[in-house]
């Protein structure tokens, strides 16, 4: 029995060590887990499961759940399509085995059932195009496969911890602070000059005013970046940036949240210049435009989004869109236009060291598509 044990564990170690395979979740009783390797198109998710195999109906049923489970893990997880490979580790295979369908299609996933045994163990590496080089004794104690379970429980928490740190931790920030000491010097300035909540002095320094934008005065769609109106305004944005520019550049760099902030700032006044008549500025869009980056975390990563920051990003989204909706005075079309605008630009130019050439392009296309049209019908119908 304990000779299962060991190669079901040792096993899961070899695929996580030699094919690049991360531990996405096991079971509580530890006899069952799941694997991905988004590399692996052939395999991209293995299901593994240690059982005392007799008969086949039983492994029909779990083969039937398997595959429903695996198609409601593709689209949570946005693959086009998916391919499973199901293995069951077991002393020996089911008396009417024949009976056991090999592979089963649900929806757009597809997966492929192998029985292992300590005897046939080594042809799992002709379905992952690879070679097990490791051997198996006859016996083994409980100390052993308890050595290995502890390896492959190490293992998965180090990468899990690597991964964070990757995408997390990419550089440190610089630019954030200099957009944050640039808008309070551009505050302390317009306030010595007219002061921050007057319209003529708004407008004097670039705030958003349909009437010049449409006589010709493109630059107000980047100046009112910069500009805020009242004290608790800048205090408030100045804050906010630390926060979500911080984390925003750690994870994305210094060339990419540029981009991704006056993009993201663009796209919050251009959004206003369409949907609302009234002089506005402030850095909302643009800060908006932080979370839609982190948004497009949970777009390419979702279960480390989920993992982490997801549920605190999303809820905290809703309640300002919330006040925007039910406070007067709050310009939410430029916070709209800015989180749309931040999950395109961050999807245009994806994460540091890494290409998805199909997913880019189309990201850089919809951006295209959706300024295009915003400033026809702005400059046509206004």
């Amino acid at each position: 029995m304990e000779r299962e044990h060991f190669l079901f564990w040792r096993l899961a170690y070899f695929l996580m060590e030699e094919c690049g395979y991360r531990l996405m979740n096991l079971n509580d009783a530890q006899s069952g887990m799941w694997l991905e390797n988004r590399k692996n198109k052939n395999a991209t998710i293995i299901r593994m499961i240690r059982a005392d195999l007799a008969w086949a109906n039983p492994v029909i049923r779990d083969q039937q759940n398997a595959a429903n489970q695996a198609e409601e893990l593709r689209k949570h997880l946005f693959y086009r399509s998916l391919n499973v490979l199901n293995i069951y580790v077991s002393p020996n295979t089911p008396i009417d085995e024949d009976h056991i369908l090999r592979e089963i299609k649900v929806g757009k996933t597809n997966i492929s059932t192998v029985i292992l045994t300590s005897e046939n163990y080594k042809s799992i590496g002709e379905a992952l195009n690879t070679h097990i080089d490791f051997m198996l004794k006859e016996e083994y104690e409980d100390a052993e496969v308890f050595i290995v379970r502890q390896g492959v429980l190490k293992k998965a928490a180090a990468s899990d911890g690597e991964e964070e740190r990757k995408l997390f931790e990419f550089t440190k920030p610089r630019l954030t602070y200099f957009f944050m000491i640039f808008q309070v010097l551009i505050f302390l300035m317009m306030e010595a000059n007219g002061g921050t909540t007057n319209s003529e002095t708004l407008i004097k320094y670039g705030a958003k005013f349909n009437p010049l934008i449409l006589n010709g005065e493109w630059w107000r769609f980047f100046t009112p970046i910069f500009i805020h109106i009242g004290i608790l305004h800048i205090a408030m944005n100045t804050l906010a940036l630390y926060y979500l520019g911080t984390a925003v550049e750690k994870m994305f760099g210094h060339f990419r949240f540029i981009w991704i902030y006056l993009f993201s700032g663009f796209m919050g006044t251009l959004a206003s210049f369409v949907f609302s008549p009234s002089i506005s500025a402030g850095a909302s869009g643009a800060i908006f435009g932080c979370f839609g980056a982190l948004l497009y975390l949970g777009f390419a990563y979702p279960q480390l989004f989920f993992r982490t920051i997801g549920m605190n990003v999303i809820v905290v989204i809703i309640i300002n869109l919330i006040f925007g909706f039910t406070i007067s005075g709050i310009d939410n079309a430029g916070h709209i236009g800015g989180l749309i605008g931040g999950f395109l630009a961050t999807g245009a130019v994806h994460f540091p060291k890494k290409r998805n050439n199909m997913t880019q392009a189309f990201f850089l296309l919809s951006a295209i598509i959706i300024v295009s049209g915003l400033l026809y019908f702005g400059f046509h119908n206004i």
